[in-house]
């Protein structure tokens, strides 16, 4: 399943994120620059060819999820920059097949910018899900892009290392949005939560959590 906002998981529940205190969330501007800067590595290794295979997203080939991820940065800048994400597509149209590396970079670069002020960490933003302060909104954008990184490098066959802190910051993220308490209805747009095999590491263990199936095991 598909993270089509991925933090849309708090849908009808808009204080679901907002009931934790920001004091109580690490800041989550280094690691989501260090998560898009990974991300953009990422990309740049996309071959055309590679461009209409599938993804854990099972909605999504390579190309629709390319989309998504620079239609979301798209909206997380936008959201930064103290306007409306829902006035914002979480899709990007008109990307040349040679073009996603050159458009992430420019809206990952843009979404980074917006959110460098400590008053834009603490004033309350509109998401998806609601009004969160702007700590924790970009805590959840950190487990969306996190989580579709991990999609994309399954997709392409990891083609890269990936640094595991952030993925450990998005598990942290993902258990507190998505705890076993909380049901994985119709309206929650991720799976039932697998178990991750022993020894997974933060990646593998993001993917069973947010209940994303492995290409290789699908």
């Amino acid at each position: 399943m598909n993270t089509t906002d991925a933090a849309n998981v708090t849908a009808g529940d808009p204080a679901a994120l907002g009931s934790t205190a920001a004091g109580d969330l690490a800041d989550p501007r280094p690691v989501y620059a260090r998560a898009t800067e990974q991300a953009a590595k990422l990309i740049r290794t996309v071959r055309p060819e590679q461009l209409s295979g599938p993804t854990p997203c099972t909605e999504f080939d390579v190309r629709a999820l390319l989309s998504h991820i620079v239609g979301g940065t798209r909206r997380i800048a936008v959201v930064g920059e103290g306007g409306d994400a829902l006035a914002v597509t979480p899709f990007a149209e008109g990307v040349a097949d040679d073009g996603w590396a050159a458009a992430y970079e420019e809206v990952r670069v843009r979404a980074v910018k917006a959110w460098e002020s400590e008053e834009r960490m603490r004033t309350p933003v509109r998401v998806p899900w609601g009004e969160v302060l702007g700590q924790e909104a970009l805590s959840g954008f950190l487990m969306e892009i996190v989580t579709h990184t991990w999609d994309l490098s399954e997709a392409l066959g990891h083609p890269l290392p990936l640094d595991p802190e952030p993925a450990e910051r998005a598990l942290a993220a993902a258990r507190r949005v998505l705890p076993d308490s909380r049901p994985r209805d119709a309206a929650t747009p991720f799976a039932a939560r697998r178990e991750a095999p022993e020894g997974a590491g933060a990646y593998e263990r993001l993917a069973a959590w947010t209940g994303r199936m492995p290409l290789s095991r699908a």
